[in-house]
């Protein structure tokens, strides 16, 4: 594969905040993480012990695999986290800064309440709300003609059954 002559640099436009505080360091995120997966593994493992995770005469019985992945998961988590733990001296970098958190809550969030809306609103008027909310609805008319290629393309074109609302259903699909 050659190397392409042409760097192409994107520059965002509004960059966060260098001076920005930091919110959370990435030793509390890794812990955190691995808090969470461990209290996962502890779940798993006592559902694979009750379900059965031992021999029978025919062989493993239905927790048996999942009842060690999950001590191998809780093996691992016991791991990273006596890792960091020993590693408390040493100064931790940061993770995110309340200007970067902001930006991803910004997308979040939105995208959040689409998953949510969908349900009641179906999906061409959740689209059409998630777009035109992104576009501060100053575009109002490109979330309307998104949402409306989307509905010919998968409702007429390709005949695809997805999740619609009161809306589609007063235009009888």
């Amino acid at each position: 594969m050659s190397k392409p002559e042409v760097e192409i640099v994107v520059e965002d436009p509004n960059p966060p905040a260098s001076d920005s505080p930091a919110v959370t360091s990435t030793r509390t995120v890794d812990v955190g993480a691995a808090l969470l997966l461990l209290a996962l593994a502890a779940l798993l493992g006592f559902d694979n012990w009750r379900t059965g995770m031992s021999w029978d005469s025919t062989g493993p019985q239905a927790g048996y695999f999942p009842f060690y992945l999950s001590a191998i998961l809780a093996a691992a988590c016991l791991f990273g986290i006596g890792k960091e733990f020993l590693a408390r001296k040493q100064a931790s970098e940061t993770f995110v800064t309340r200007a970067q958190l902001r930006r991803v809550t910004q997308v979040f969030v939105p995208t959040l309440l689409f998953c949510a809306v969908t349900q009641w609103l179906g999906l061409y008027v959740a689209s059409f709300l998630l777009v035109a909310g992104f576009m501060a609805w100053k575009s109002v008319l490109t979330a309307l003609l998104f949402s409306l290629v989307m509905f010919v393309t998968f409702e007429v074109a390709f005949d695809v059954i997805m999740p619609k609302g009161p809306l589609e259903a007063l235009f009888g699909h």
